[in-house]
C-alpha cells in the first residue's frame, strides 16, 4: 500500500505547484472514514481509494482528481456527506465525488434496467466534467485486478460482462489502451477461464523454451531504419491474450497457426518521419495486403494517430507494426489524461467529445434504459470508416454504416429528411454502405421521413434511437385519432354526450396526465371504450345489443384504408389474408393499432363481448393501380411430377407473383398445398382461381 508521503512525492514529480496540504488531508479523512472496514480480500478498505489514486496519479492527472479519488466512496459507504467533502475539499472535489459515487448501489445486479439506468447516470455525469469518467475506468480497474476474492462465480461472471460491454468500449473510447487492455483480458480471465490459461500457458511455453523472438527482429528494424538515416526508438511486445483469444475466433484458426502474436512500435521525431519509416519498412519486406491503415491523416474519435501496418518481416515472421511520434505514443496510451493531465486552465467539459455528444443523443431520443443501453452498445463497438461532406468535415462511423448513418450523423433533423444522397458525385441508394474516403452529400426533402425499413439497414445507435423515436410519434398521433373515435362512436350509440373535458375524471385510473393519452390508451387497446364510458358515466347502463355491433354500418364514421404509410398503426390479418374489393372490418388490437380483417373472418367471433373494438372499415377508391396484397390459397392437385411447374405457370400468366409455398399434406394419388402470392385486389385473385380450377392437375382450390 503506498503511504502518504509517498503519494504526495508522486503527485509533485510532475506538478510541483501542486496542494500538498489538500492531499495530505484527503489521505487522512478517507483513512479515518472507512475506519475498520475491509474488502473481499480481507485487506483495508483504504486500500481500495488509495490503489484508484495510485492509477490516476501514473496518469499524471491533477490534484482534484486524485483527491477524488481518495473520497469517492465516503459518502456512499462510510457516515461522510456530500456537504462535508465540499465543506473540507471545495465545490470542484464536491461536484467529482457525487459524479462518481456508485449512484445508488445497483451496479453488479443482474437487472438489465437497473444496469442501464446506473450507465445513464455515469454518462451524464461525465459529460459535465470527463474526469468523472476517469475515476470511474481506475476504480473498476482495481476493482477488476481484486474481482478473483470475490467468492460467487456468477457474480464473477456478471461484473465480467458489465466491464467487456461497457467499461473496455469507454476506455478505448477516450484513448486509455493501456487501461482498456487490462480490463479486457482481467474481464477475458473470469468470462472464459480455460480458455484464458490455455493461452498464458502457450506464451510461458514459449518464452520458457528461450524463443527470443522479439530482439532479434527489434534489432534488424533499428538497423534497417539507421541505415536509411531515420533515427528511430523500437519496442516490442506479445500481444494480449484477449486479442489472441478474438483473433483465433474471428479467423477460426488454432494458436499454432497464428502468425502475428507480436506486434511492435517505431517512435520517431515527426510527423515526415512516420510517412519515411512507412517507406522504408515497405520497401524492405513484404506487405501484408489489407492490413494497412493511417490513422494520422484521419485519426480516431478519441484523437488516437499512428500508421498501422503488417509485414513479412525479418527471418520470415508477420509481424504488425505501428509507426508513430512520441506525442502521439503518449496519446495512444494516456488518450484524453494526456491532452491535458494536470495543466491549469483547460477545460474538462466532456461535451467537447463527439462521441459522447452522439451518447446523449441516444439518451434524448431512446424510450426508456434498456433501449438506451441497447444503442450505445451499438454506438461503441464498431470499428470505424472515415467519409467526408461536400465541406470537407470528416465524420466517422462504424464499419458497415449506410447513407442513412451519415445523416444522422450530421445531425437529426438531416436524418429525419433523408430523401436522397450522392456517394462521390453519383447517386446512390440510401442503403449503400460507405467506404473509407467516401465524399456522402445528403438531399434532404421536407415531405420525407423515416421509413420503418431503415432501422434494418443502419448500424449506429443513434439513428436507431431517432427511427424509433419517430415511428413512436407517428403511431401516438394514430392511437390518439383511432381513441377519439372510438369513444365518441360509443357514446353516440349509447345517445350521449361528448365533452372533452369530462374526459379528465379517467388521469388517475388510466394513470395518465393529458386527454391526449386518454385517447392513445384506447386507441393502443389498453383500455376499451366501454372502460371509458363506464368512468364517465357510472351510472349509465349500455343498451346497445352487443351481437348487432359486429353487423352495423355506419357509412359517415367508417375509416378507409390509404395504404401503409411511414408508422400508421394498421395491420392484415394473416387468418384471412384481406385483399381490396374484399368486406372487411377493423380490430383495435392492444400495441398494434388497427388489424384488418374480412368480415367473414372467423376470428372476429372471439370479439362479440368487446363490440366497440370492431371498426366499419373500406377500401379507397384510390388505391394504386399496382398495389399489392398478400392472399391466401388452398389447392389439392394430382400428385405427379411436373403438378408444381403447371401451377406457377398458371400464376406466372395471371401476373401472380408466389411468395410462400407449403405442402400440408402428401399422398399417393394427391397433396395439399397452401400458396401465399401478390395480387392487385379480389378480382385479380378470383381470376387466378378460375384459372386454376381449368386446369386438369388441380382437383380443388378455394382460398385459405
Amino acid at each position: 500500500m503506498i503511504r502518504q508521503y509517498e503519494l504526495v512525492e508522486a503527485v509533485k514529480s510532475y506538478d510541483p505547484t501542486a496542494d500538498e496540504d489538500l492531499l495530505n488531508r484527503a489521505y487522512i479523512f478517507a483513512m479515518k472514514a472507512h475506519g475498520t472496514q475491509t474488502r473481499a480480500s480481507g485487506d483495508p478498505y483504504f486500500t481500495h481509494p488509495l490503489e484508484v489514486a495510485g492509477i490516476l496519479v501514473e496518469m499524471r492527472l491533477d490534484v482534484a482528481t486524485i483527491v477524488t479519488a481518495l473520497l469517492h466512496d465516503t459518502v456512499e459507504d462510510t457516515i461522510a456527506t456530500l456537504e462535508e467533502i465540499e465543506r473540507l475539499f471545495g465545490k470542484e472535489v464536491a461536484f467529482l465525488v457525487d459524479g462518481v459515487t456508485k449512484l445508488s448501489q445497483i451496479e453488479f445486479q443482474s437487472d438489465k434496467a437497473k444496469q442501464a439506468e446506473n450507465f445513464r447516470k455515469l454518462l451524464l455525469a461525465m459529460s459535465s466534467d470527463i474526469r468523472v469518467l476517469l475515476i470511474k475506468l481506475a476504480d473498476r480497474l482495481h476493482n477488476m485486478r481484486t474481482l478473483h476474492f470475490v467468492a460467487s462465480v456468477e457474480k464473477r461472471r456478471r461484473i465480467a460482462q458489465e466491464t467487456m460491454e461497457i467499461y473496455v468500449p469507454l476506455a478505448e473510447r477516450i484513448g486509455l489502451h493501456q487501461v482498456k487492455n487490462e480490463l479486457e483480458n482481467l474481464a477475458f480471465s473470469h468470462l472464459h477461464p480455460d480458455a484464458y490459461e490455455s493461452i498464458v500457458s502457450r506464451l510461458h511455453f514459449l518464452r520458457e523454451q528461450g524463443e527470443d523472438l522479439l530482439s532479434p527482429i527489434i534489432n534488424e528494424l533499428k538497423e534497417v531504419l539507421k541505415e536509411n538515416g531515420i533515427k528511430a526508438i523500437v519496442v516490442g511486445r506479445e500481444k494480449t491474450p484477449y486479442s489472441i483469444w478474438r483473433k483465433m475466433q474471428q479467423k477460426n484458426i488454432t494458436f499454432e497457426q497464428l502468425s502475428d502474436i507480436m506486434a511492435f512500435r517505431i517512435l520517431v521525431d515527426s510527423v515526415a518521419d512516420c510517412y519515411r519509416a512507412l517507406g522504408v519498412i515497405h520497401s524492405t519486406y513484404s506487405v501484408v495486403p489489407g492490413r494497412f491503415k493511417d490513422y494520422i491523416s484521419t485519426p480516431k474519435q478519441n484523437n488516437y494517430q499512428s500508421i498501422h501496418t503488417s509485414v513479412i518481416g525479418p527471418d520470415q515472421h508477420r509481424s504488425e507494426i505501428q509507426i508513430r511520434t512520441k506525442d502521439m505514443d503518449e496519446v495512444a496510451d494516456l488518450g484524453v489524461a494526456a491532452h491535458w493531465q494536470y495543466k491549469q486552465g483547460v477545460s474538462h467539459d466532456g461535451h467537447q467529445y463527439r462521441w459522447l455528444r452522439g451518447l446523449l443523443d441516444i439518451l434524448e431520443t431512446a424510450e426508456g434504459p434498456e433501449e438506451f443501453l441497447e444503442h450505445t452498445k451499438l454506438e461503441m463497438f464498431h470499428d470505424q470508416v472515415f467519409c467526408f461532406s461536400p465541406k470537407g468535415d470528416l465524420i466517422t462511423l462504424p464499419r458497415g454504416a449506410t447513407a442513412i448513418d451519415f445523416a444522422y450523423a450530421v445531425h437529426s433533423s438531416v436524418g429525419d429528411h433523408c430523401s436522397g444522397v450522392r456517394i462521390n458525385g453519383r447517386m446512390m441508394p440510401l442503403r449503400t454502405e460507405l467506404e473509407n474516403g467516401d465524399q456522402v452529400e445528403i438531399i434532404t426533402s421536407k415531405t420525407q421521413h423515416p421509413s420503418p425499413t431503415w432501422e434494418k439497414i443502419v448500424v449506429t445507435g443513434k439513428a436507431r434511437a431517432s427511427i424509433r423515436r419517430f415511428m413512436r410519434q407517428q403511431r401516438h398521433q394514430e392511437f390518439v385519432i383511432l381513441g377519439k373515435t372510438l369513444i365518441q362512436r360509443v357514446l353516440k350509440q349509447e345517445h350521449l354526450e361528448f365533452n372533452e373535458k369530462a374526459l379528465e375524471a379517467a388521469f388517475e385510473p388510466f394513470s395518465v396526465k393529458t386527454i391526449e393519452d386518454v385517447y392513445a390508451y384506447l386507441g393502443e387497446g389498453l383500455k376499451s371504450a366501454h372502460d371509458l364510458l363506464r368512468i364517465l358515466y357510472p351510472h349509465h347502463k349500455a343498451q346497445l345489443p352487443l351481437k348487432k355491433v359486429a353487423h352495423k354500418k355506419v357509412k359517415k364514421e367508417s375509416l378507409t384504408i390509404e395504404g401503409l404509410i411511414p408508422g400508421m398503426a394498421v395491420h392484415y390479418a394473416g387468418c384471412c389474408h384481406p385483399v381490396p374489393g374484399d368486406h372487411i372490418l377493423g380490430v383495435v388490437t392492444t400495441g398494434k393499432g388497427i388489424t384488418i380483417h374480412t368480415s367473414d373472418c372467423e376470428t372476429l367471433h372471439q370479439f362479440a363481448e368487446t363490440p366497440e373494438r370492431l371498426l366499419d372499415v373500406n377500401w379507397t377508391a384510390t388505391l394504386p393501380e399496382k398495389a399489392q396484397h398478400v392472399a391466401r390459397i388452398s389447392l389439392v392437385v394430382i400428385h405427379q411430377p411436373g403438378t408444381i411447374a403447371a401451377i406457377s405457370a398458371i400464376m406466372a400468366r395471371e401476373n401472380a407473383n408466389i411468395i410462400h409455398l407449403k405442402i400440408n399434406n402428401r399422398a399417393p394419388e394427391f397433396y395439399e398445398i397452401s400458396v401465399d402470392l401478390d395480387v392487385r385486389n379480389l378480382d385479380h385473385l378470383m381470376s387466378i382461381i378460375a384459372a386454376l380450377r381449368m386446369s386438369q392437375r388441380v382437383l380443388s382450390v378455394e382460398r385459405g
